[in-house]
Formats: structure tokens, sequence, C-alpha cells
């Protein structure tokens, strides 16, 4: 099985903000794919489906961003899956808008809900594909930076955005398909901005 986590928040308000690109990708694969999310046994939204003879997960984690380590660490536990098979799909403040980093391991970067899967995984070696939100409306001060990572996209932003969901939308289908190596080779060739 190979688990496919979108970080984001919960509720109406936050549907269309920077931290929710990883929301957004999950919709856009579960949309390819034919996949239907509900409420599963823990504080997350699930669908499964058999694809490229393995069963795919995605999951969007309900326990809000600072939390989501929560959720996931639940669903892996549940699933009995090593880490390699976990992907995680985040915005990322420190990459441009447009740009798809693809990782096999790594620190949280200064994400609170990379930090917190980190922490209740007692592990960074697990796959996390970055979304990149930066844009020249991103504050200097570190302290804006949550009203900047929950504030909407922009007008003239919104062509970008899409382009990147369908981006790591295909990015996801490659690492389900063919490996998250093969998905690095590519991420790293095709550049999404």
């Amino acid at each position: 099985m190979q688990i496919i986590v979108g970080l984001g928040n919960p509720g109406l308000e936050y549907s269309h903000t920077r931290h929710n690109i990883g929301f957004m990708v999950v919709d856009a694969v579960a949309a390819k794919l034919g996949i239907k999310l509900s409420e599963g046994e823990g504080e997350y939204i699930i669908g499964t489906k058999r694809v490229y003879n393995d069963s795919v997960a995605l999951v969007k984690p309900l326990t809000y961003m600072n939390n989501s380590g929560i959720a996931v660490k639940e669903i892996v536990e549940k699933s009995n899956i090593g880490l390699n098979n976990l992907l995680v799909i985040l915005d990322d403040f420190n990459t441009p808008l447009g740009t798809i980093r693809i990782r096999t391991k790594g620190s949280s970067g200064g994400h609170n809900g990379l930090y917190s899967i980190i922490y209740h995984l007692q592990s960074d070696e697990f796959p996390r594909l970055r979304c990149g939100i930066a844009s020249e409306s991103m504050p200097v001060s570190r302290n804006e930076l949550s009203d900047f990572v929950l504030s909407p996209f922009s007008e003239n932003e919104r062509d970008v955005v899409e382009t990147i969901i369908i981006g790591a939308r295909d990015v996801v289908m490659v690492a389900v398909n063919e490996g998250i190596q093969t998905a690095i080779r590519r991420c790293n060739i095709n550049k999404f901005n």
C-alpha cells in the first residue's frame, strides 16, 4: 500500500489558502483516479483504490496543520507500511511559487505540519513533495509569515497555482506507478514554473 497525504487545514475559510495546496493536490489526484474521499476511523479524510497493482490511499488530515503528525502516525500504524511508502505533499514558503521539489527525506525546513509529522513518526526519512508558494507578496518578517500562508492566492497567481497542482498531481502519479526515484528524476528534469 502507498499512502499519499496532502497537508492543509479543514474548513471553508482555509480551502483556497497557500497552506492548503497539499489538500488541493490530493483532490486533483482523487479526481484523476476516481477516488472518493470520506471520513476515516481517525482524524482524517481518506479514500483508497487499487492502482497499478497496488493499493493507494489518499489522506487529508483533519487535525489542522500544526498537528498533522497525529493523523499521519495513526494512518501509518493502522496500515502497517514502511515510511518509504508514505508521500507527504505540502506548501513551501522557502521555494518560489510554481516550483516543485521532491525528496526522500530531510528536515522540516520550518514547516510546522512537516515538523509535527517528523516528531510523531520519530523520523524524517519519508518522501515529501514540496510545492513552492513564495511570491513577491511574501512578508520579510517571519512574524508575519502565518498571515501569509493562511492567505488566499492572488488573482494573478491563480494560473501558476493551477499549473503547479496539475504538475504535482502528475508527479504523484509517477511515484505511484513507477516509484519515488523515477518521480524525483522526472521532477528534477521538468520544471513546472
